[in-house]
């Protein structure tokens, strides 16, 4: 039997009516772990990274995985075990990493907000550079580093203001974001930072935005980049590595991003023009590699019609899936099991006590009471960004790899959730 495939998802296909995510029934998943349920693709994500990697053939590349895309410790140990490196922006996530088998010194140091405390956990686990986001960051890293006995390597992030024409919460790289430092302060701060004891400049970055689906704000930020580099070696402070960030999207809904190894062949070439070509690169992908890897299997609870709007009632909820109701973001949302029956459009909702508590608006769905759908693109930004708003318990996740599926996070228990807590002793 041919599968189906859907667009974009090359493991996630239809055999006759079951979805399979590569040789696992999603549905016997479901009935083995329950809902609300996020499964994995294992050869997704190495599809994904291997496009990268063919995209930079023979050149020198760090693959930094950008883990606040999914911070699940199994994925972090895959792509450890591929030899990634990854981008943090916190002590935690930096925890995680370790706790993963991830190499520190590999690992990358983003963020605008970094606390000393950070700065020396990340400085003793000895990282390989710190993206430094304004020049009060570089004064306070310097402190931190030289009164501890030790050296940061550090890379400014720039703030190209280059335009990615995505969602404004996800736009990192224009003069009104808190991102970075400006492009007309860069060379005055470059030269701040060779001044100051405890820093060793090492490289320059930028990350203008996420879900960039068009190569030009890519191509633009190069250019501005180049730009700089070009300004601050002829000012005689030498720039080892070029950070890239990372940003570009996925098919979420019939999008059409450029292909990893397409988009940097293209990037190169103009590197290449300009002599730079044999530098070190690093690149941050999150979104782009774990993406379309992961679904999230959910269980229709009722159907309630209505003057205006019919909705279909689901278990999982915003606090499992908050892209829609914090970006207004679309998912796919397929049937576990297809069937010919007639469909309705429906809203299909969750059970939280918010009318923002949406996962589709407007689906055409052939559905029962009972019935189980699969919520696609729930890879990235989905259990990172999960909670237990109303006291709900965080989904089970598995990783599956061919026709064996992983458990790799068991569902959280109400005694989970309250653990941390304490009653008052009088």
């Amino acid at each position: 039997m041919t599968p189906s495939k859907l667009p974009g998802r090359p493991h996630i296909a239809y055999q006759g009516d079951n979805l399979f995510i590569e040789a696992c029934s999603v549905g016997d998943l479901a009935r083995t772990h329950g809902t609300p349920l996020f499964a994995y693709s294992q050869a997704s994500m190495a599809d994904a990274l291997q496009a990268y990697r063919s995209g930079f053939s023979g050149r020198k590349l760090h693959v930094c995985y950008a883990m606040k895309a999914n911070s699940s410790l199994a994925l972090l140990q895959f792509f450890a075990r591929q030899g990634c490196g990854f981008d943090i922006v916190s002590g935690g996530e930096l925890a995680r990493v370790l706790a993963a088998g991830g190499d520190p010194s590999k690992v990358i140091f983003s963020g605008v907000g970094k606390t000393r405390p950070e700065m020396l956990q990340a400085l003793e686990a000895g990282i390989l550079c710190f993206n430094v986001e304004s020049e009060a960051e570089l004064e306070v890293l310097s402190e931190v580093a030289s009164h501890s006995g030790h050296t940061a390597r550090v890379s400014i992030r720039v703030n190209p203001n280059v335009d990615p024409k995505t969602h404004p919460y996800i736009s990192t790289g224009l003069k009104g974001n808190k991102f970075g430092i400006a492009h007309e302060r860069t060379l005055a701060a470059y030269r701040r930072a060779v001044q100051l004891p405890g820093l060793h400049v090492s490289g320059i970055d930028f990350h203008i935005g996420s879900q960039i689906t068009d190569s030009r704000p890519f191509a633009d930020a190069v250019d501005r980049l180049l730009d700089l580099v070009e300004q601050i070696e002829a000012d005689g402070i030498a720039i080892e590595h070029l950070d890239f960030g990372g940003g570009l999207g996925i098919d979420y809904a019939g999008d059409t991003p450029p292909a990893a190894d397409v988009l940097w062949q293209e990037l190169l070439a103009k590197l290449d023009a300009r002599g730079f070509g044999d530098r070190q690169f690093i690149i941050e992908p999150g979104r782009s590699l774990v993406g379309n890897a992961g679904l999230c299997v959910t269980e229709v609870l009722y159907l309630k019609p209505g003057e205006e709007k019919n909705f279909c009632i689901v278990d999982a909820a915003m606090n499992d899936l908050p892209r829609p109701a914090m970006y207004q973001a679309f998912h796919a949302i397929v049937p576990v099991h297809r069937s010919a029956a007639e469909t309705s459009t429906y809203d299909v909702v969750g059970p939280v006590c918010e009318s923002g508590d949406w996962l589709g608006r407007d689906r055409e769905l052939a559905v029962q009471p009972g019935d189980r759908l699969a919520v696609l693109s729930a890879g990235a930004y989905c259990m990172s960004m999960a909670s237990n708003y109303n006291t709900r318990g965080r989904a089970a996740e598995v990783l599956v790899d061919g026709a064996e599926a992983h458990l790799i996070r068991v569902r959280e228990t109400p005694q989970d959730m309250m653990r941390a807590e304490r009653l008052l002793t009088d």
